[in-house]
């Protein structure tokens, strides 16, 4: 096992993928770079080096640097996978989806529904999404719960480098369209990572440590701060089980369910927005299936409804933090609703 970074784990997965399966090709913007011009044609791997080396070992005939118009090169990748080819295509930013979402939602996603279940489409779209880099508005955004409203997708948030590489080789694997959510803040952070291929099944979520008092259910990077503030609380008698459902299509019911009710309180940490986000889908979840075992009202640490902001003062006030996770627990903690109740 060997120290590598989140960026070293997505790369390696590709490209032990790629070794043991010649239909896997790639395509995107400027994964290779360089493309038409003199010199270098593996220049820059995307504009986080993920890609870099994979081109010059597998060649220009799977890996494919495309024009700059998602709306053609995503299309043309979901047809390649209904005809024997499995694409894993780069959306360079998930706030770019609007150029071709109707590829992937209205097509892409239905194509084994309109076809009586006999069309697979192994497609990959890897995307990178989140706040902190200061990229601003357009380049910033947690949009994983719009793809996870659609039938048909499945979304994936890797929270490390460990459950980056395991995650990413399952979603090439799959016979469905998948989602692949990467962290821009996290492709540096590292980990001991397997250098054999292993595979992380979808729907299965990883219960990071189990408490008494509260239950933390997070999101990607919300995952780690979530196990920063599980530590902290620690330190003053307070314990948590913090829940990485790691995918959000398929979903991992039966956990947050079983975890919510052992302890009796839930704060559910999610950067998107809260209207129709994650958080609030855990919640209504939670509030349905389990409301009997509730100790106390259900609180959500989520970013707020507005564009990601440019100062960077600003953006680190926006993202949700270690701070407000502590503090969310420690409001639940001292709620009790029966005892309102009453």
């Amino acid at each position: 096992m060997t120290k590598k970074s989140y960026r070293e784990a997505i790369n390696e997965a590709l490209y032990q993928e790629m070794e043991r399966d010649e239909r896997i090709i790639l395509m995107g913007e400027d994964i290779a770079g360089g493309t038409g011009a003199k010199g270098d044609q593996d220049a820059w791997g995307g504009p986080m080096g993920v890609t870099k080396g994979l081109r010059p070992k597998f060649g220009p005939e799977r890996v494919l640097d495309t024009h700059l118009a998602e709306i053609s090169f995503v299309g043309a990748a979901a047809g390649a996978a209904m005809t024997g080819l499995r694409p894993v295509v780069e959306l360079m930013f998930v706030d770019f989806m609007g150029v071709c979402f109707d590829q992937i939602f209205n097509q892409a996603a239905k194509f084994r529904y309109m076809f009586g279940g006999k069309a697979v489409t192994p497609l990959v779209i890897r995307t990178m999404y989140g706040a902190g880099n200061r990229a601003a508005s357009q380049h910033s955004q947690c949009l994983y719960s719009i793809f996870t409203h659609i039938p048909g997708l499945k979304v994936v948030l890797p929270s490390n480098a460990y459950e980056a590489k395991g995650l990413l080789v399952q979603a090439i694997r799959d016979d469905d369209p998948v989602v692949f959510f990467e962290h821009k803040a996290m492709y540096d952070s590292e980990m001991d990572v397997p250098d054999e291929l292993y595979a992380i099944p979808f729907g299965e979520a990883n219960v990071h440590r189990e408490g008494d008092d509260v239950t933390i259910v997070a999101f990607g990077r919300m995952v780690n701060l979530a196990n920063d503030a599980a530590d902290n609380l620690a330190k003053h008698g307070i314990s948590c089980t913090v829940v990485d459902p790691r995918t959000t299509s398929p979903l991992d019911t039966e956990t947050i369910l079983e975890t919510a009710a052992e302890t009796g309180r839930l704060v559910v940490v999610d950067e998107s927005h809260p209207r129709c986000s994650m958080a609030a889908d855990i919640a209504g979840l939670v509030a349905e299936n389990g409301f009997d075992s509730l100790k106390a009202p259900i609180k959500l640490v989520t970013a707020p409804h507005a564009p990601v902001p440019f100062s960077p003062d600003l953006e680190d006030i926006y993202i949700p933090s270690t701070a407000k996770i502590e503090d969310a627990v420690r409001a639940v903690l001292t709620h009790d609703r029966r005892a309102a109740a009453e």
